[in-house]
């Protein structure tokens, strides 16, 4: 294991420690440990948080930080799709389309209040871009031949979607009643069907 990978467990283990304390784990030099931290505080995965000490200088103290859990084994997509199967179990499809339609309409509310004041076309778009990448979707808006692309790079819920498909067409559904009066939409590159994005073509009215 490399070492950047063992102090990375270290701290997932044992909580903030010090430099010092990394390196008597490692059996390393303080220096040589501070080199290994570096590289892994530029990339964002460790930060430190200085202490006041009874004498002399603060002792510095490293923790993790979220972007670290790409290190640690994560079942999210496993349960997102043992509950998607539970659900049709217990309540049926029907049960299934009233949670994907519930979620819907919260989201519906939720992009209706941020576009509010947006009044062109491609202030929405920019708008609801910025709200797709905050929620993980790597959204970006492009202008070619005279039409706007929504295009999007990740697919946070592809578990789900993969499962039931009815999630893909709630969020359609979404940028279509959110566009209703400028613009018609269309999802021209699909993930699910093995395409490297989500590209949706946007027509204005």
């Amino acid at each position: 294991m490399k070492t950047s990978n063992k102090i990375i467990q270290l701290l997932k283990q044992h909580g903030e420690l010090t430099a010092k304390e990394l390196a008597v784990e490692l059996g390393l030099t303080t220096m040589g440990v501070r080199q290994h931290m570096l590289s892994l505080e530029e990339s964002d995965e460790i930060c430190y948080e200085d202490k006041k000490a009874v004498r002399g200088r603060p002792t510095r103290f490293w923790s993790l930080t979220t972007k670290s859990n790409i290190h640690f084994s994560d079942r999210h997509e496993e349960l997102t799709v043992q509950l998607i199967e539970s659900v049709k179990t217990v309540f049926g499809d029907d049960g299934l389309d009233k949670l994907i339609n519930d979620r819907e309409d919260k989201s519906l509310k939720k992009y209706q209040l941020t576009l509010k004041n947006k009044k062109s076309l491609l202030d929405k778009l920019t708008e609801i871009a910025k709200i797709r990448s905050e929620e993980g979707y790597m959204a970006t808006i492009e202008e070619i031949d005279g039409y706007y692309w929504l295009f999007e790079n990740h697919c946070p819920i592809c578990a789900a979607a993969t499962k039931c498909l009815n999630f893909c067409r709630s969020e359609l559904n979404l940028f279509r009643t959110l566009l209703a009066d400028t613009a018609t939409i269309t999802r021209e590159e699909h993930i699910i069907e093995g395409a490297r994005r989500c590209a949706y073509k946007v027509t204005a009215i």
